[in-house]
Formats: C-alpha cells, sequence, structure tokens
C-alpha cells in the first residue's frame, strides 16, 4: 500500500461540477492499493497517517499529529500510485490492484481512521475526480507498506 500524504490548509472533490467532500486544515490522503496489500498494510498506513507528526507546535516544529490537532483527513483513491514508467512511454499500473480487491481495503482503511477518532472525507473510488487543495507548507511525504 502507497499514501502520499499532503498537509492541506483546505482541500476538496468535485465530481461532476459537484463539489463531493471538503476539509479545512488536515491531510490529503492519495491513496494506492497493490495486488499484495492485506489488512496488515492498511493498519500500517492508517496508523502512520493518524500519527506521524507533521503539524507545527507552538515553536514552530511539526510536533502534533492530525489527531492532536483535531484536523481532518481527505481520502482520495489513486491506483496511480503504482504506475510503472520505466520502461515505455506509457505507464503500466499492473501492480494496482483490480477493483474486487482494491475497495474493501480502500473502504477499511477509511473506517479505520474514523475509528481512530478522525473526522474523515473521501473521494469517489473510480470516478474522475477534480482534487483541488492548497497546500500548507508544503508538507509532502511518501508513505509505503
Amino acid at each position: 500500500m502507497r499514501a502520499v500524504i499532503q498537509r492541506v490548509r483546505r482541500a476538496n472533490v468535485v465530481i461532476d461540477g459537484v463539489t463531493t467532500a471538503a476539509i479545512d486544515a488536515g491531510l490529503l490522503l492519495l491513496v494506492g492499493v497493490a495486488n499484495e496489500d492485506g489488512p496488515a498494510d492498511v493498519e500500517y498506513i492508517v496508523n502512520k497517517a493518524r500519527d506521524l507528526r507533521v503539524f507545527p507546535d507552538g515553536q514552530g516544529r511539526m510536533n502534533r499529529s492530525v489527531a492532536d490537532t483535531g484536523g481532518a483527513v481527505l481520502v482520495v483513491s489513486q491506483f496511480t500510485l503504482y504506475g510503472d514508467a520505466a520502461k515505455g512511454r506509457r505507464p503500466s499500473f499492473v501492480d494496482a490492484a483490480r477493483p474486487e480487491t482494491a475497495i474493501p481495503l480502500y473502504q477499511r482503511f477509511v473506517a479505520l481512521l474514523g475509528d481512530r477518532g478522525v473526522r474523515v472525507e473521501t473521494g469517489e473510488f473510480g470516478a474522475m475526480m477534480d482534487v483541488e487543495l492548497v497546500n500548507d507548507g508544503p508538507v509532502t511525504l511518501w508513505l509505503e507498506r
């Protein structure tokens, strides 16, 4: 499982001209599921994303997590995180999980974040989405399991 974590001042998802999800300060998580991923991978990325200290404390140091700040998380499925562009000019997505595997793991990811006290908004799995964000920093990290 891969996730790109972006600290944001605000972010939203627009589908067919309609805003379907929006957050203020928090994290935008682009999440990709691989063929071999399972529940342990979901658990690892959820815990890491929830507890990663990327928000400033009173001294301006990155010492607070999204849980500490009461921020929200916008989760967007992103199979293209498994795009392999090493050969040729068109990326290969053979390592990305098919929807029958990816959807339950994605749904579990979202549910676990919510169960752990984080307000979660989501994009729509498989939809063409416009993802709008205002970076905070920018602070962008890559997580992989």
